[in-house]
């Protein structure tokens, strides 16, 4: 059976900012310091180590590589833009639809209510997941990066909109019933500044919480898509793909650290929940010392 020998004829010693490819800092200025990298190569003695002619030098892979190659741990960095500012503009997209929809339907009531309302529940009636990849799958398959990434956004806001209109309704059941709002439509004040003094700012710290909360649902939304092929596509790179590689036994028992992008969404939503619960807590009126 074969055992690994380590050649120690050339190492590459491992230090805190060292010299590397070019790179702009925050985009703007030059630089070619590195946090940490791989210094010049040495001999086993300490000496200075030349190449042979046509050898690239060693890189350092902190979490290893991929399949393919690829340092996971920069695949990561670059992913977590990609699956948290996925979670991040699907609530900018949805809340405003699901708060404007769910307003209007539980404020003016009637025909305008039970419209509203049939269409919610239509959407509601399919099961998330089963819409998600239904909707994926209708993705030309010639979209860009750029364009699978907004198409991903649109299609987690479209399913997403029609549960925060439902809660949002029930709120402004409830809210239109109180006192101050009775007694500004007594004094003829319109629908609309009623419901922009009144009845949003009442809702405030509530849409906060209930939209913190609701960020790792998208995350974990684009992930699976990812995941299943359905989402962002190689060469870009997501935490969902990443966790493509590691879809089989002998890939994790091989390479276990291809499971590190899961730990990030664990991590992910764990967090957002933490922090849901603690603005919770803050703007909780009711709570008693």
């Amino acid at each position: 059976s074969s055992r690994l020998v380590v050649d120690r004829k050339i190492m590459y010693p491992v230090g805190f900012f060292v010299k590397g490819e070019p790179y702009k800092f925050l985009g703007v200025i030059p630089m070619d310091f590195h946090l940490f990298g791989l210094g010049a190569p040495v001999t086993a003695d300490g000496q200075p180590a030349t190449l042979q002619e046509g050898e690239k030098p060693n890189r350092l892979y902190i979490w290893g590589s991929d399949v393919q190659g690829r340092d996971v741990f920069s695949r990561l960095l670059y992913g977590g833009r990609i699956s948290l500012t996925v979670g991040l503009l699907a609530i900018c997209i949805s809340y405003p639809i699901g708060l404007l929809m769910g307003g209007i339907a539980g404020y003016f009531g009637g025909w305008v209510d039970n419209v509203i309302m049939r269409v919610v529940e239509a959407i509601i009636s399919f099961p998330s997941l089963y819409l998600l990849l239904t909707l994926s799958a209708t993705l030309p398959k010639n979209l860009d990066s750029i364009q699978r990434y907004l198409a991903v956004i649109v299609i987690l806001s479209f399913i997403g909109w029609a549960g925060q209109a439902r809660i949002y309704r029930g709120q402004v059941l409830s809210l239109r019933q109180m006192e101050y709002v009775e007694a500004a439509r007594s004094v003829g004040m319109k629908d609309i500044p009623i419901i922009i003094k009144h009845i949003i700012p009442q809702m405030a710290s509530w849409i906060i919480v209930s939209a913190t909360i609701s960020i790792p649902a998208y995350t974990l939304g684009e992930a699976a898509l990812s995941f299943l092929g359905l989402g962002i596509q190689d060469p870009q790179s997501s935490w969902g793909l990443m966790l493509k590689e590691a879809n089989n036994m002998v890939a994790v028992q091989q390479s276990p650290w291809l499971l590190i992008p899961g730990f990030a969404i664990v991590l992910t939503v764990f967090g957002f929940n933490f922090f849901g619960d603690g603005l919770r807590d803050a703007f909780d009126t009711k709570k008693t010392i």
